[in-house]
């Protein structure tokens, strides 16, 4: 994968994506191949940081104890203290929690009851205070720059199928941008696959509303987002099935 494949791919997207009143995201999707999701190491579970904003706005929300109470208020979307934590035991109310925020930041000295309290419910969603992305804060950390590290952060999962999809960017945002988080992605992820750039089936493209192109693949033609196969554009096939209907009328 190089610069210009991404750059070239991109730019078919874009120019075969009607207009909205929105501004769509961009998203890339990696299908991959030859690997066995029943096999833990073949799946697939990154937080990754890329060099340029998505363009998402992002919620997070922070578990701390008094001392460190002013600093997360003024940064993130939410704070809990400790000692409101026993104001959690609905189950509904801790998923409505989990479901509001993208990202859970906790304290260190307080982790083992945020594993307790809310673990259950927080943890198959993939939103537990990880240490590797470095959401579980020390004394001295800076929540501010955090904050800023994790609206650059994407997860990349197979989610009990073997392609990986997140936003890369947005539209308005500078095309090299969005290649360089692309390839920012693609990277990462082959660096976890058993067999690297052989497990990846297909690389692809599309805004929110539009199709999805093939990176390597003639990028005039559009294509399904899992199997990769050749899609009519929705013109062409209204196109056809109305020359089909007025075939069928003359034979009446």
């Amino acid at each position: 994968m190089d610069k210009e494949l991404i750059a070239n791919t991109l730019k078919k997207a874009k120019e075969n994506s009607s207009k909205r009143n929105f501004k769509q995201s961009i998203d890339l999707i990696i299908n991959l191949k030859g690997i066995d999701l029943k096999k833990t190491e073949h799946n697939i579970n990154l937080f990754v940081a890329l060099h340029h904003d998505t363009g998402k706005k992002i919620s997070v929300c922070a578990f701390v104890a008094p001392d460190m109470e002013s600093r997360a208020k003024e940064v993130c979307d939410e704070t809990i203290l400790v000692d409101q934590f026993e104001k959690y035991k609905n189950k509904s109310e801790i998923k409505k929690l989990a479901n509001k925020h993208d990202f859970f930041i906790a304290q260190a000295s307080v982790m083992p009851k945020v594993a307790t309290a809310f673990g259950r419910f927080l943890g198959p969603r993939g939103k537990m205070p990880n240490p590797k992305m470095g959401s579980v804060l020390p004394p001295n950390a800076n929540i501010k720059q955090l904050y800023g590290r994790l609206g650059k952060t994407v997860n990349l999962a197979t989610k009990n199928e073997p392609t990986i999809k997140c936003r890369v960017g947005m539209e308005g945002m500078a095309d090299n941008d969005i290649v360089d988080n692309v390839l920012t992605a693609y990277n990462s992820v082959i660096q976890k696959l058993p067999n690297e750039k052989q497990n990846v089936k297909s690389v692809m493209l599309k805004l929110t509303m539009g199709p999805a192109f093939i990176a390597g693949k003639k990028t005039e033609e559009q294509h399904d987002e899992k199997t990769g196969k050749k899609t009519k554009p929705k013109k062409e096939a209204k196109k056809n099935k109305s020359k089909e209907n007025k075939k069928e009328a003359k034979k009446k």
